[in-house]
């Protein structure tokens, strides 16, 4: 009895011992299991590729366009106002002021940028919208990046010259998406596109000018550019920062996107470049290596101070040269027939 009852006692503590082995073998293997898994599958996750800033026509690496969303529209007796939010860079959300008149077919479009420290205040204005909009244009108004109201999620010392390239060279690429988000649409000629563009504005206008063809008429307000110059006695750079922003590695850094580069080869078949004398943001000497880049100087104009500037704004308003270029332009439909 005893020996039996001793021998099945052994054997019962050797089956425990067994199945604990075994049950802590297959936990190793199991975790040993999803190691190796882990591995493997972060080995399998591709790198996102960097938006190429350098290559003003490269519009698909790093960027990826999502479906517009209709976030504000309203109606008043002389134009519609939709405020649209376009998406092509996770986290960078586009808020386009878009007013048409109340006009049947497809109308011109003029695309409406202003220096980066501006916000979007002005394409909320009623006035302004009306007279943008006046003698059957459309208008389309956003801000440019490291605006206000798109500087999220980045360290406070991060600003528009501090990132000269992202900021010049993405919002050339806005520029261009945007320009296809409006040919989708099929409410707008895209044979009679314009753009108006003032101070950092203005520079992303004129490579985006350079960039995409379908800008037909460009009117420019004291764009920044000949940035040796510039960064070098400009007062927007602070004086504690400017050897920083002068140094020959920042100024190499910039070179591909300086418009005084692309000025002298612009085949916009309208351009208008003004310059007020008394615009102190960029130095004398950049001013006049500007506009002496421009193909022809009936295409400079110049004006003594702002008042001046405000006198021609109240005869022909702020869009009325593009206006009158674009009038002068085929439609879409005659372009494309020929006629």
């Amino acid at each position: 009895m005893y020996p039996r009852s001793i021998s099945l006692l052994i054997l019962a503590t050797l089956a425990v011992c067994s199945g604990s082995s075994a049950q802590q073998q297959t936990t190793k293997d199991t975790s040993s299991d999803k190691k190796v898994q882990v591995q493997s599958d972060s080995k399998a996750t591709p790198t996102t590729p960097k938006e190429n800033w350098a290559a003003f026509n490269d519009l698909k690496t790093g960027l990826h366009p999502m479906t517009a969303d209709v976030v504000q529209h309203a109606e008043t007796p002389d134009f519609v106002r939709e405020m649209v939010r376009v998406e092509w860079r996770l986290g960078d959300p586009i808020d386009l002021w878009i007013m048409r008149p109340k006009t049947a077919g497809k109308v011109p479009v003029v695309l409406y940028l202003y220096s980066y420290i501006s916000e979007s205040d002005r394409f909320r204005d009623d006035r302004w919208a009306k007279r943008a909009t006046a003698d059957g244009f459309a208008a389309v108004g956003f801000v440019s990046a490291f605006a206000n109201e798109r500087f999220t999620m980045r360290p406070m010392k991060q600003w528009f010259i501090s990132e000269l390239p992202e900021a010049v060279g993405s919002s050339v690429h806005d520029v261009q998406l945007i320009l296809d988000y409006i040919a989708g649409r099929g409410d707008m000629d895209m044979n009679r596109v314009g753009m108006f563009g003032m101070g950092s504005g203005a520079t992303i206008a004129i490579l985006a000018a350079h960039a995409d063809p379908r800008i037909k008429t460009l009117d420019v307000l004291d764009p920044w550019g000949d940035w040796p110059d510039w960064l070098e006695s400009s007062p927007v750079v602070l004086d504690s920062e400017r050897a920083q922003y002068t140094s020959e590695k920042f100024l190499k850094s910039v070179a591909t996107f300086d418009p005084l580069a692309y000025l002298p080869t612009l085949k916009t078949p309208n351009l208008r470049l003004q310059q007020t004398d008394s615009d102190a943001t960029t130095p004398t000497k950049a001013k006049e290596r500007l506009a002496a880049a421009v193909p022809s100087q009936d295409q400079v104009v110049k004006y003594q101070n702002d008042e001046a500037l405000f006198r021609a704004w109240q005869t022909d308003g702020l869009s009325g040269w593009i206006k009158q270029q674009l009038s002068s332009q085929k439609p879409e439909a005659a372009a494309i027939s020929g006629e």
